[in-house]
């Protein structure tokens, strides 16, 4: 009877375990549009962000930004699955990890928000159309106040070097 207890009791742990990989990937998959990359110009500061399409639970991503063709900043991004939530992960440059996990999530908007981090405490993403979303970070300003600003950005190529300035 015990090996028919053990076999029962495997049977569920592979179940289970299966059913959270297809929650994991369905809810990852809910973030594919944002999958591509995206540049936003504004005078001589170019912004570029890319992502991998949704593979294993997880986006993989990056954006780098220069001011008259130097680089003056950079972040890696990663977007995974806990459960039916997803968290967004960020490493910019000279700083430490921070994780934003989702309040929202939706076929044209992303926002996540870490209550605890300095700035950025909320982090959205906007479908505009099929080539143009709007990055928005907020945190708080002075006098309790909400400081932010928006990043639109327009789809562009993955593969070729990105026009001067």
């Amino acid at each position: 009877m015990s090996r028919r207890v053990a076999l029962i009791v495997a049977g569920t742990i592979a179940f289970t375990s299966a059913q959270l990989d297809a929650q994991q990937a369905a809810s990852i998959d809910r973030a594919g549009w944002l999958a591509g990359c995206w540049e936003m110009r504004a005078g001589n500061r170019v912004s570029f962000e890319m992502w991998m399409p949704p593979a294993g639970g997880m986006m993989m991503g990056a954006s780098r930004t220069t001011v008259a063709g130097k680089m003056r900043e950079y972040e890696q991004l990663r977007l995974w699955a806990a459960g039916d939530t997803l968290v967004y992960t960020a490493l910019p440059s000279g700083q430490s990890q921070s994780d934003f996990r989702s309040t929202s999530v939706s076929a044209t908007s992303l926002v996540f928000e870490n209550p605890t981090h300095d700035f950025p405490r909320k982090i959205t993403y906007r479908r505009v159309a099929e080539d143009s979303i709007v990055a928005r970070v907020e945190g708080p300003g002075r006098d309790n106040a909400t400081r932010g600003f928006d990043i639109p950005m327009r789809r562009t190529s993955c593969t070729e070097r990105p026009a001067g300035p």
